[in-house]
């Protein structure tokens, strides 16, 4: 879709913190992070809705995958997953890295502030963390 701000990012139009990409999924950090470490998965073609990407479970597994590696990587006591996907009218799923103290009730509005210099440097660990199978 020509102008979903997702496609620009996953044709390189916009820049981005790359983490994932394996030619069907694109995962990247959101500049809005709910925590650091927090990952947008999306996938390459444009579709709507999480539920209309035909590899669903393919989907999942490799937010699974890409959960585990950023949980590594920022000292994350949990992972949560959100499809809300009402903000971007791009499928998405929310990796978020939850940490004890971190409030609670993940919220959209509880934005983080991480500088740029931060981010290169989380999305460099995830990339590490990330199993290679």
């Amino acid at each position: 879709m020509e102008n979903c701000i997702f496609c620009k990012i996953v044709r390189g139009e916009l820049p981005a913190f790359k983490v994932y990409d394996d030619g069907i999924f694109f995962g990247f950090l959101d500049i809005q992070p709910l925590n650091p470490g927090n990952v947008l998965l999306v996938p390459k073609k444009h579709y709507r809705w999480v539920y209309d990407v035909p590899e669903f479970g393919r989907y999942f597994e490799t937010a699974k995958k890409i959960g585990l590696a950023a949980q590594r990587a920022v000292g994350a006591d949990s992972i949560n997953f959100l499809t809300v996907g009402e903000e971007v009218p791009h499928a998405h799923i929310r990796i978020i890295p939850r940490f004890k103290n971190d409030g609670g009730v993940m919220e959209l509005v509880n934005i983080k502030t991480i500088e740029k210099p931060k981010m290169q440097e989380i999305a460099k660990l995830i990339i590490e963390k990330l199993d290679p199978s």
